[in-house]
């Protein structure tokens, strides 16, 4: 089950996400559903079916977890590939 104190050990896929904050303007306000993850990039699978890539270090990322919690996190913290940041030990950061 995720949780707002574990979702950093689990997979980000399949969760919807909104890009909160951003370096870059343009990505500022996408959201949609995780459909992939790599090292420093999450893709985002707009409602209207386009996928976009958005890069962590340079985002924050509003995650919805399937119980309806809504948990906001800096994307230069989950700069990892994800099954290293499955395994890797995180400080509270909430």
């Amino acid at each position: 089950m995720i949780t707002p104190q574990n979702i950093f050990q689990h997979e980000f896929i399949g969760l919807h996400v909104e890009v909160k904050e951003s370096s870059h303007e343009g990505f500022i306000g996408i959201n949609g559903k995780v459909v992939d993850e790599t090292r420093n990039t999450i893709t985002v699978e707009t409602d209207d079916g386009v996928e976009k890539l958005v890069p962590k270090k340079a985002s924050t990322f509003r995650f919805k977890l399937p119980e309806g919690a809504m948990v906001e996190i800096d994307g230069s913290v989950i700069v990892a590939r994800p099954e290293d940041r499955i395994k890797k030990k995180f400080r509270k950061y909430w």
